[in-house]
């Protein structure tokens, strides 16, 4: 799956390029500082931390080989990515990341309607994803793109919700 946005008043090169599972990505090492940078806003914020401090670049390579991996481009520019985990009826979304001096560029909304178009395309009747609890401004955003919370849940160890579960129902 390949797909591309333009986005009103930019030039060819500032094209939006979304690609799923590419077989001649290699770059892991920047697709890991991409993920850090872009949930760096995290840090003290969320407790337990990020699993994306866990990530390395073998972890996500085995990960594109098991999941979905959407990767966002502007030119040559790696900008955005997540990963889609095959859970049956549905599509587990996580690690939407995009560079943070590209925020309000519409690029985690591309990868969003290009996870959708797969699933669609997969068969899928949902995407899932979580947020943390803290991360109020992550559930406006998910909510306006569709997502409804459907669980609460924590973490092993911890007494108190730190995560909530979203799902968009796919027509």
């Amino acid at each position: 799956m390949t797909s591309v946005a333009t986005f009103p008043g930019t030039h060819s090169a500032d094209r939006l390029v979304i690609r799923a599972n590419p077989h001649d990505f290699s770059d892991w090492t920047g697709l890991l500082a991409l993920i850090l940078r872009a949930f760096a806003y995290m840090d003290g914020r969320i407790d337990p931390p990020s699993s994306a401090l866990a990530l390395t670049p073998g972890s996500l390579g085995h990960r594109a080989a098991t999941e979905t991996m959407l990767l966002a481009c502007k030119g040559d520019r790696l900008v955005g990515c997540t990963f889609l985990a095959d859970r049956g009826d549905h599509f587990y979304l996580c690690k939407l990341a995009v560079e943070p001096d590209c925020h309000g560029q519409g690029i985690g909304k591309a990868l969003m309607q290009a996870a959708e178009r797969h699933a669609i395309t997969a068969g899928k009747t949902a995407i899932e994803l979580q947020t943390r609890i803290e991360l109020i401004e992550n559930h406006r955003m998910f909510e306006r793109l569709g997502f409804r919370e459907i669980a609460r849940t924590a973490h092993p160890g911890y007494k108190r919700h730190t995560s909530l579960t979203m799902r968009k129902a796919l027509a």
